[in-house]
């Protein structure tokens, strides 16, 4: 016969234990206990803001055949180097290294999206200013 659960008079205090042990499985519990977002580079935030330490290049997953570009940044908060994709083309050609920029989580809970292989945030802003607003000429980055 396979495990039961304890019952009787005084079986309220194993009861009470175990479901508290089980608890843990659950990821939502688990998430709402505060214990799991150190785990990730961006530490529980929506945004972090880092320094483009270089650019790369991801291949795409099966079965898509493509070079998607990325860049590798180091945050500040905490100084993981995490590799960030590049929205739009040819928005690459305006990062340079040393640049300021803040990245954020893909949206998928911090897993990968897509075709991009390993590759969790994407680039929101450089040098202060929107990477749209900079894609449709609406600003220019200041030289340095």
């Amino acid at each position: 016969m396979g495990k039961s659960k304890a019952c009787g008079l005084h079986a309220a205090r194993k009861l009470r234990t175990a479901h508290k042990n089980n608890l843990w499985a659950s990821k939502h519990y688990r998430k709402s206990q505060g214990t799991s977002i150190y785990k990730t580079p961006l530490e529980g935030c929506s945004m972090a803001s880092g320094i483009c330490v270089g650019k790369v290049a991801i291949e795409a997953k099966q079965p898509n055949s493509a070079i998607r570009k990325a860049i590798r940044v180091q945050l500040k908060k905490n100084s993981k180097v995490v590799t960030a994709f590049v929205p739009r083309d040819g928005t690459l050609r305006m990062i340079d290294d040393n640049d300021r920029v803040l990245i954020a989580g893909m949206g998928r809970s911090g897993r990968s999206v897509g075709d991009l292989p390993q590759c969790r945030f994407k680039v929101i802003k450089i040098a202060g200013f929107s990477l749209l607003a900079l894609w449709l000429g609406k600003k220019e980055k200041p030289r340095s």
